[in-house]
């Protein structure tokens, strides 16, 4: 057996794929090219162009400090709150650039929700940590709000678990489901976009596994773009995986099974392996 094939036979062991299909293609809804982030004299994206198709789920994916969390943050521009970011390049969302100087990024951030790394329910109920997001945008008059507020927490699979209990202090639920209540917060106000950076890194594998379950599910309404340290996830729950590499390059953008299974570069292949990173 050559090298090559005990390479891909290597890979295709560590990592199961889960070969989702769809019907059809999809649109592009955040686009890149030639994106360069630097923070002061330090670059931490290089040149990244990528398309990230619609309603899928996309996973990003690469050793730590290769800049996966920057480009994510780049999207809704989150960057914006760090002084000394600089961005150089374009990123489009639904084909407007959104570093425009006409593109206001908390309204581009109510078409782009997110999902932090650890759960952070507000200091508030069940109920008001999912309506915050309609309140502050001045929807809750236009809105069935109860119904909203059910909704945003069936999708995010929480609502059997708390129906009877939506006056109860959003804190004094466990870690998993705090974060689902992150997700049915980002989500009540009916983005486009659902950004997750490593969002079950500090769960237990029960709650992770729930959360994987979720995403898969959210990515029928929702793009999903997660940001994941953990390969395996990265092949088990996206349609398409982007490879950044030391010094903010992406290296590959393809479908999930071609990443993992017989990647065009000989680094993916070599960090999937485990060769480094």
């Amino acid at each position: 057996m050559s090298t090559q094939e005990n390479s891909q036979k290597l890979i295709s062991t560590e990592v199961q794929v889960d070969e989702r299909t769809h019907d059809g293609s999809a649109d592009t809804v955040v686009s890149a090219a030639d994106l360069s982030v630097y923070y002061g004299d330090d670059q931490a994206l290089s040149d990244v162009s990528v398309d990230i198709p619609e309603k899928r789920v996309t996973a990003i994916i690469g050793p730590s400090g290769c800049g996966k969390s920057t480009f994510l943050r780049s999207i809704n521009r989150m960057n914006d709150r760090i002084s000394m970011c600089r961005v150089e390049g374009r990123l489009q969302f639904n084909g407007k650039n959104v570093y425009d100087d006409d593109v206001d990024p908390v309204a581009l951030r109510r078409r782009i929700g997110q999902v932090f790394q650890s759960p952070n329910p507000f200091p508030k109920s069940i109920y008001d940590n999912v309506a915050y997001g309609l309140r502050v945008q001045g929807k809750a008059d236009d809105v069935d709000l109860d119904k909203e507020v059910e909704r945003a927490l069936k999708q995010a699979a929480l609502w059997d678990e708390v129906k009877d209990k939506l006056d109860s202090f959003g804190l004094d639920l466990s870690g998993g489901q705090q974060q689902r209540l992150c997700i049915a917060r980002a989500i009540a106000p009916d983005p486009e976009v659902v950004l997750m950076d490593e969002p079950t890194s500090a769960l237990d594998p029960v709650a992770a596994s729930k959360i994987e379950d979720l995403i898969e599910d959210l990515a029928e309404t929702y793009t999903v773009i997660i940001v994941t340290h953990n390969m395996q996830q990265a092949a088990r729950i996206s349609d398409k995986t982007a490879v950044f590499l030391t010094g903010g390059e992406l290296v590959e953008f393809d479908d999930t099974a071609t990443i993992f299974e017989d990647p065009d570069d000989q680094r993916v292949e070599d960090y999937i392996t485990g060769k480094f990173g």
